[in-house]
């Protein structure tokens, strides 16, 4: 079974994340950040994975502390979940159009975490969500996961948008990469070991 669970606790932040990669059955998120429950629902559904978010942060400052360790915490528990990586297919990408807007995601469950983002947002806020920490987000989840991701927004003009095809292409592109593929034998690396 390819599930993961862990408690984060700090003086500006308590997280608690449940991932299952093999049963998209129950999604629960819950931030108090409401754009960002928004764009993690859509990764899970997109991702076709089970994923259960609690986070009490200290949002009075604002919402960085909280969307950056949900981050780090779902890249940790990602990462876990996948165990040896014997017969996943590693690599996953996908674009996908929001109306006016085009995003890319390509990413390689590699064991060597990057971070590639081009993207710009007009708008510096929706909601309570300051933009800027879509990166942040992207970044903390890349490094404990072990994954290099690539993250593109071609084109577009509405934030929203922009942002929510780099979720959706991102939940897709994992939904590939984490899938087993019984032609694969061991990990699917020349080396016989993703780390």
């Amino acid at each position: 079974m390819r599930k993961a669970s862990k408690t984060r606790e700090t003086a500006e932040t308590k997280i608690d994340i449940s991932v299952d990669l093999d049963d998209a059955s129950h999604v629960q998120i819950q931030t108090g950040v409401g754009f960002f429950d928004h764009m993690l629902e859509l990764l899970a559904r997109h991702g076709r994975i089970g994923l259960d978010v609690k986070a009490d942060g200290d949002l009075h400052i604002d919402s960085h502390h909280t969307v950056e360790d949900v981050g780090i915490v779902l890249g940790q528990l990602i990462k876990e979940a996948l165990g040896d990586k014997k017969q996943i297919n590693r690599y996953g990408h996908a674009y996908v159009p929001m109306d006016e807007s085009l995003g890319f995601v390509s990413l390689d469950i590699s064991g060597r975490p990057f971070l590639v983002f081009n993207a710009s947002f007009d708008n510096p806020t929706l909601g309570n969500f300051d933009t800027e920490l879509v990166q942040e987000f992207l970044q903390a989840f890349a490094f404990q996961s072990g994954i290099t991701l690539h993250v593109n927004v071609l084109y577009g003009q509405n934030t929203h948008h922009k942002i929510e095809a780099i979720f959706k292409a991102l939940g897709r592109s994992l939904a590939e990469a984490i899938k087993i593929n019984p032609e694969i034998q061991g990990v699917n690396s020349t080396k016989g070991l993703i780390e």
